[in-house]
């Protein structure tokens, strides 16, 4: 896409769990933080806010939910206010939404809001909700939801590719590592070696509890902002230099290999073309763990390693820092949790971080000059992804 540069220039992650709070509250929590964060940044100063929610109408009994936010957050957008909606992609759907708007002009300073409130008194409920992402009158009723739905991709990895239940352990050790690093994880204070990982329940065979994210309420912000406003805020400046999408199915029926996953290589290779830069010019990756196979799929499918290579890459440690690129610093879904339409959000609140040298040395990538974040979406079958450059588009 053509038009000025963007940036984001700043942004926040509070603190992520089984919270006792609403959504609303979730939302005013995320704005409070994000005008501490940014002192520069005035309300006045926000033309447009761009709300990433996935599944309010069921977990929070609440539509409508951009203006509910915009108003929580103290915010009265004037040019854009939308929500944005993709599964597990809200979050970076709102991103890549308040990009092209800037882009375009429509924009000048914008905010970019993930909240999902996935807790609920009845966890039959939560999980009901959770099925209405997938084609549900045709594979709702053979309860292929997310846990069943991954399972089954881990089993054909196995099959075709000899991946074990320690190399699906060697991911969650990783991620669960990285999140004692990360005050907002949802598991920042619980420690999972991969011996206790592979003694947790089993859920949807091969995968174990540890193998999949969790249920989680929380918000994530991030200020994005035309090329000339981008130093008024921040020295450190995170440029969007590339972004791509990938759809090819949705019905389980149509999805092809389980354990090649097209619509990823797409969209990867259009963001990376974008940037004019290959795989190899990466130095973090922020990469959608929703299950620990899903990782691994991801290692081969972006070029890290060669198809049913991903295990061996997790089992030896490539995706930490010191090997050949941090993947996950922050903790991943498995270590932070996962709400869905705030995770995209915070995987470029990470971005944000790493480049400007403001997280932990435990997970901080060395001297970072590029960033890719990719989520996935439903069964696997919609893929964004965005890379991030340290220096502008010349």
């Amino acid at each position: 896409m053509s038009g000025r540069p963007v940036a984001i220039v700043g942004g926040v992650t509070p603190k992520w769990g089984a919270r006792p709070t609403t959504w609303a509250e979730l939302a005013q929590e995320a704005g409070a933080a994000l005008f501490r964060a940014v002192p520069a940044l005035r309300a006045e100063d926000v033309d447009s806010l761009f709300v990433g929610a996935a599944e309010p109408e069921r977990f929070a009994f609440q539509s409508h939910v951009a203006p509910l936010a915009a108003e929580q957050m103290g915010l009265r957008p004037h040019k854009i206010l939308q929500r944005t909606e993709l599964a597990c992609a809200s979050g970076q759907s709102a991103i890549r939404s308040a990009y092209a708007a800037i882009a375009a002009g429509l924009s000048d300073i914008a905010v970019a809001v993930g909240v999902e409130k996935m807790n609920l008194p009845s966890m039959a409920e939560a999980n009901s909700a959770m099925g209405c992402v997938m084609d549900r009158p045709w594979d709702g009723p053979h309860g292929a939801t997310a846990p069943p739905f991954f399972a089954m991709v881990a089993q054909r990895h196995m099959l075709e590719y000899g991946t074990t239940e320690e190399q699906l352990a060697a991911v969650s050790e990783k991620n669960h590592r990285f999140a004692n690093t990360n005050p907002s994880a949802q598991f920042y204070e619980k420690t999972f070696p991969r011996e206790k990982l592979l003694r947790l329940p089993m859920i949807a065979p091969p995968l174990r509890l540890g193998d999949c994210s969790a249920m989680t309420d929380g918000a994530a912000a991030v200020v994005i902002v035309g090329q000339e406003f981008a130093r008024r805020y921040t020295d450190t400046p995170v440029w969007v230099r590339g972004t791509g999408q990938y759809s090819d199915f949705h019905n389980l029926a149509n999805a092809g290999s389980l354990t090649d996953w097209v619509g990823l290589k797409h969209a990867a290779r259009e963001a990376l073309g974008m940037a004019k830069i290959t795989v190899r010019d990466l130095d973090l990756a922020e990469v959608h763990d929703c299950f620990t196979i899903s990782e691994i799929v991801e290692y081969e499918a972006l070029g890290l390693c060669g198809a049913g290579e991903g295990g061996t890459f997790a089992a030896d440690g490539r995706g930490a820092v010191g090997g050949d690129l941090v993947i996950n610093p922050r903790g991943g879904l498995l270590g932070c949790g996962h709400p869905l339409g705030a995770t995209g959000v915070a995987q470029a609140v990470e971005v944000y971080q790493q480049f400007a040298h403001s997280v932990p040395s435990a997970r901080q990538a060395p001297d970072p000059e590029w960033a890719l974040v990719h989520n996935l979406s439903g069964s696997a079958n919609v893929h964004s992804v965005m890379v991030y450059g340290r220096e502008a588009a010349g």
